[in-house]
């Protein structure tokens, strides 16, 4: 069973505990996105541990094509898989199948496509969503759903959202019946339901509404960062997590980079991931507290600096920007896995630094000074 527990509120801003069957989830927390059970750019479960990883997030369609989760149960589930013992937690597939997989026919029952791997053809539906997090045997599952485009038509949206409700009531019906089974290796796993509605705030509301009754472990807003302004992704926020219930953790899907996840915190946010740091560090973007930088610029080549003053990560603990651009350039594996760690050591440290703000409760002077920090730029 999970517990959640509110230490501390600044606003709609929470300091809470997640008790979860592998462990204390300490928000807001930044999960570690790890598709296929592995961060990109080189990064083991031993640096993860080592750069103060609370969360790691799979992705259930990835697994399910490869290596399959059927192979990960008789492994003995994710953890057991990538020898790691704190939270993880599993996406559903339904981004995946909506913005990867071509021919995809949606019905009632799920979703008909192809795999971008091999082309064969594959269906999910919430019960399949379910079977194969179960067989993966992650902390939290997350709940089968279609994520509609935030520019689609308000017809389209509101069928939609209408049935991933649907969708909802069978995912939870089948993660009972699944974790009662005695072949299960998580039998403590728990669900979290998906607010969809584009960027029609009376549908989001109703849907949050409609969700919320349902009495899950945890409620995320998903279909967001996906087009629309960061405006009118605050907007959303502002308007529809006051109707989630305040009990439980609340999970923002995909977002964002260091100015998105201060302002989702400020309107109530404990959960967020994105494939950010990763994928900005195996290009060589790094995150400071003056902005993001470019170690391939020519302005780095001589510069014997940290990426950061004083950042405990391994990259700035012994290596100089000169020395990473270098190996960037040269096309060194190294160079990638160095700024790999050190962004995703900086989102950790980040979510540290916003739990202690909250604790001290200076969380909105906090927010103003590292805000103006990332607009300011190196000097």
């Amino acid at each position: 069973m999970s517990e959640y527990k509110i230490l501390k509120t600044e606003g709609r801003a929470k300091r809470a505990e997640f008790h979860t069957v592998h462990g204390v989830i300490q928000t807001p927390v930044f999960m570690n996105v790890g598709t296929v059970a592995a961060i990109k750019g080189a990064v083991s479960t031993e640096d993860l541990e080592g750069i103060g990883t609370q969360v790691e997030l799979s992705n259930t369609y990835h697994l399910h094509v490869r290596p399959g989760d059927e192979v990960v149960k008789k492994l003995g589930g994710l953890h057991k898989f990538m020898s790691w013992n704190k939270p993880i937690l599993t996406d559903s597939g339904g981004f995946q199948v909506f913005s990867l997989a071509t021919l995809r026919k949606i019905r009632e029952e799920g979703v008909y496509f192809h795999s971008h791997v091999d082309g064969r053809k594959i269906f999910m539906g919430p019960e399949e969503s379910m079977q194969i997090q179960s067989n993966l045997a992650s902390t939290i599952a997350m709940a089968f759903d279609e994520c509609p485009s935030s520019v689609a038509e308000r017809s389209y949206v509101q069928a939609s959202v209408d049935r991933t409700a649907r969708w909802l009531q069978r995912c939870k019906v089948k993660m009972q019946e699944l974790n009662q089974r005695e072949d299960t290796i998580n039998r403590q796993q728990l669900l979290f339901g998906i607010n969809q509605g584009a960027i029609y705030p009376d549908i989001r509301i109703d849907h949050a509404k409609r969700i919320s009754e349902m009495e899950l472990d945890g409620y995320a807003v998903g279909g967001l960062a996906v087009g629309e302004s960061h405006e009118e992704m605050y907007h959303i926020l502002e308007e529809v997590v006051p109707y989630l219930p305040k009990d439980k953790p609340t999970y923002l899907m995909g977002v964002g980079t260091p100015a998105n996840i201060l302002e989702g915190v400020e309107r109530g946010i404990d959960f967020f991931d994105c494939v950010y740091p990763s994928r900005n560090g195996r290009h060589g973007h790094v995150y400071t507290n003056r902005g993001k930088l470019n170690l391939l610029n020519a302005r780095y080549e001589l510069d014997d600096r940290p990426i950061q003053e004083g950042c405990g990560c391994p990259a700035c603990r012994r290596y100089s920007r000169a020395y990473i651009r270098h190996l960037l350039k040269a096309k060194e594996m190294l160079g990638m896995r160095l700024c790999v760690l050190h962004n995703l050591y900086f989102y950790n440290h980040l979510m540290e630094e916003i739990r202690e703000a909250l604790d001290q409760e200076r969380f909105p002077a906090y927010k103003k000074e590292k805000l103006e920090g990332f607009a300011a730029g190196e000097t």
